[in-house]
């Protein structure tokens, strides 16, 4: 399958695993399920076992071992090995034991135990991992399902991005590519990308902005409302209406008590709404968020409203275009969407 990643036969994982049962079982996604597994050695690994009726077939599973293979960056998840045996198709992971993101800021219980101080650092290395995807590694990756569900926490709660295979890889000076194959979860895409199968590097711009979003409110962006502002059809939406009228402090995560600086958190929901722009050429580069996060000195835009976030006016937005309502996204996964 590929010499860069070792293989693993099906006796193993089925030991390392007990069989795969219930108890070692770690969640279950659009692809199949996790398990933690020891191999003989002692060492921990998270074992992706794929669905026999998944949506994901060879080829994409060929895509994510070649893909994460050649990845190699503290923010994303490692890969061990694989299992190709019988019908079995299998990842092996590095075991990232605090699972994922939105396993913590969309507990109440578990999200108390992340301060502001923990959560900037989450913040600042999905940037820092994404920025690594689209330019600083030997490709450009374009992940095309990132959402809070596939950051992983490690033991320090560093995050690790994964789950590549819906990913695509862009060659040379590409940035940009249609589909008539929409994948992904409603309420991370960016609109070109859910409305027209148009998905670039700035489309996961879009997708951090609704995550760092999350981080700050402890709130899912789909299925979001508030009684106060019945326009505005998700998280991102309220948030943007709390900022026109300066009261964005009042969507912070209220786990985090008064213990958090406020100019850093403001700017950072200022950087969310800028990632989240209707028109991706309003969106900042993936480097121009991590130089922002990063150096506090550095300017933030100011904000425009937002993409798929309000009912709109015909004179929202761009003002040569015009839009009869807002699409409201539920945060489901799809794999094959024929795009409009």
């Amino acid at each position: 399958m590929h010499s860069d990643v070792p293989f693993f036969d099906l006796t193993t994982i089925a030991a390392a695993t007990d069989n795969f049962s219930l108890a070692n079982k770690l969640g279950k996604g659009g692809f199949g399920s996790v398990y933690k597994g020891v191999l003989c050695n002692g060492k921990e690994v998270a074992v992706k076992r794929l669905s026999k009726h998944s949506g994901q077939g060879i080829e994409e599973f060929k895509n994510e071992i070649v893909l994460i293979a050649k990845l190699q960056h503290r923010n994303l998840v490692r890969i061990l090995g694989y299992c190709v045996q019988d019908e079995e198709k299998m990842l092996i992971y590095e075991y990232v034991p605090n699972k994922s993101l939105d396993s913590f800021i969309f507990n109440d219980t578990k999200r108390a135990l992340l301060d502001w101080t923990v959560r900037f650092g989450i913040i600042y290395g999905i940037a820092r991992g994404i920025l690594y995807l689209h330019q600083d590694s030997r490709l450009r990756i374009i992940h095309r399902d990132l959402k809070a569900s596939n950051v992983l926490l490690d033991a320090s709660m560093n995050p690790k991005i994964s789950d590549f295979g819906m990913a695509r890889i862009f060659r040379g000076d590409q940035s940009e590519a249609d589909t008539n194959r929409v994948v992904g979860t409603y309420g991370y895409m960016s609109p070109e990308y859910a409305m027209k199968g148009h998905f670039s590097v700035k489309s996961y711009v879009y997708s951090f902005g609704i995550i760092l979003l999350e981080i700050i409110t402890g709130r899912k962006n789909s299925g979001y409302c508030h009684d106060k502002y019945p326009d505005a059809i998700n998280l991102a939406g309220h948030v943007w209406n709390l900022w026109r009228e300066g009261k964005v402090l009042e969507i912070v995560d209220p786990s985090l008590g008064e213990l958090y600086p406020i100019n850093e958190v403001v700017r950072c929901i200022q950087i969310a709404l800028s990632c989240v722009q209707d028109y991706s050429t309003d969106r900042p580069t993936m480097s121009a968020v991590v130089f922002m996060v990063g150096n506090y000195d550095a300017a933030v835009p100011s904000p425009r409203q937002p993409a798929f976030l309000l009912q709109r006016t015909s004179d929202a937005g761009d003002p040569s275009t015009s839009t009869e309502g807002a699409k409201s996204m539920n945060d489901v996964t799809c794999t094959s969407v024929q795009a409009r």
